[in-house]
């Protein structure tokens, strides 16, 4: 029961978190970018680089995080989003609207996936795996709700408005919730010990699958690929709803668009249900090579509505099970011990290159076409799953993993 009402507080947390401070991005950025008297390629370099800092601050937020409770960390990043949105929403120029956007781009950093799943495993160690892939379950929705929301309320609001609305709702949802997730948590079964107790011939469950002398290999190769992921993704989300209307979808891109959240949800669903022994590595690769395939679909397709909505479902499938293993992937090889650290030190990397994504793409679309940024995006998320593969072949501790 308490791991239940965890994980659906988080959830909602974790919706208003993506959806105030990412996904709405591309949706407002014409109107801020006329407002400012910037084009809107301009904007999304300034975005891109706010994803940059933010990312640089993640292996900060992550010592934190282990230091002194995610809860506490949350909280903290709630109030500082709340405040950059209001920074944002007030800004008379571009010059000082920047300076606010990267604020909220390093309070991401400590209300997103990277925080959530260590609150996860700090409550809830015995159980972090399923609890991580129940949250995404319920977080998927994200873009499902705040697509078609930021487009209402953009309708009849300016975006001045509707990121004050978003503040209010950091201020009076996600602050609350992150405060009360700070409390401490009586009998948390397994906690990871240094050491001392473990039986013989028996991993213990902080130690993770990899061979010591693999780790570090097995890291740099997992941040690669979460690294290349974090492209295709950043680079596809942020520009989805124009990239399909350049490709001839118009208005129905918004329906395609909001396939790609349900198709999250189910394949999540399904992973929780059918998919419970398959490997954390296996289910990466699937996720993995997912991305690239859902862009051949929609390169060979368009402009054919059927196809574009088959090219939504496939990358929300692969998004839907990236944001699964981010999660679970370094919690099976590495163990809970130092986890948010290592999460900060990932997430930094990906973060790191996610955020050139949409600038990059914008620039690829506009010196060559979208066509062509779509080959390159696929191209680079191949890349992905030939890491993967590479962590697949890596030597593996011969004990059981309690």
């Amino acid at each position: 029961m308490r791991l239940g009402l965890d994980v659906a507080a988080l959830g909602l947390t974790q919706i208003v978190g993506y959806g105030t401070l990412y996904y709405s991005f591309s949706i407002l950025a014409p109107s801020m970018a006329r407002d400012f008297g910037w084009s809107t390629e301009s904007l999304f370099a300034a975005f891109s680089a706010a994803l940059l800092i933010g990312g640089l601050a993640a292996p900060l937020a992550g010592r934190w995080i282990d230091r002194v409770g995610a809860g506490r960390m949350m909280s903290i990043g709630s109030l500082v989003a709340a405040v950059a949105l209001v920074a944002c929403a007030v800004a008379p120029s571009g010059a000082s609207f920047v300076p606010a956007l990267l604020v909220s781009e390093i309070a991401s950093t400590f209300v997103q996936y990277s925080a959530a799943f260590s609150l996860l495993v700090q409550r809830h160690h015995d159980r972090a795996r399923h609890s991580i892939v129940h949250l995404t379950l319920v977080a998927g929705f994200s873009s499902t709700i705040f697509w078609p929301l930021t487009t209402w309320l953009h309708d009849v609001l300016s975006w001045q408005q509707v990121y004050m609305v978003f503040a209010a709702a950091h201020v009076a949802l996600c602050l609350p919730i992150h405060a009360w997730l700070s409390r401490p948590v009586e009998n948390n079964r397994r906690q990871p010990k240094d050491g001392a107790g473990s039986a013989p011939g028996v991993l213990r469950v902080s130690d993770g699958l990899l061979a010591p002398d693999a780790r570090r290999k097995g890291l740099v190769l997992m941040a690669g690929a979460f690294a290349l992921e974090s492209f295709v993704s950043s680079a596809v989300l942020v520009h989805m709803l124009p990239m399909l209307q350049a490709l001839g979808l118009g208005l129905a891109a918004v329906v395609v668009g909001a396939v790609f959240g349900p198709s999250q949800v189910v394949v999540r669903f399904a992973n929780m249900v059918f998919c419970k022994d398959l490997s954390q590595v296996t289910l990466a690769l699937v996720s993995a090579a997912l991305l690239p395939a859902a862009l051949v679909v929609l390169l060979v397709s368009a402009p054919s509505f059927t196809g574009a909505v088959l090219f939504a479902i496939v990358f929300g499938m692969g998004s839907g099970l990236y944001s699964i293993v981010a999660g679970t992937l370094p919690l099976v090889l590495f163990g809970p011990r130092g986890y948010g650290a290592r999460q900060g030190q990932i997430t930094s990397v990906r973060l790191a290159v996610g955020s050139v994504a949409p600038f990059a793409f914008a620039i690829m679309t506009d010196q060559i076409s979208v066509e062509g940024a779509l080959v390159m995006t696929a191209a680079l998320g191949s890349g992905a799953v030939l890491m993967l593969a590479a962590i697949a072949r890596l030597p593996r501790e011969p004990e059981t993993v309690v």
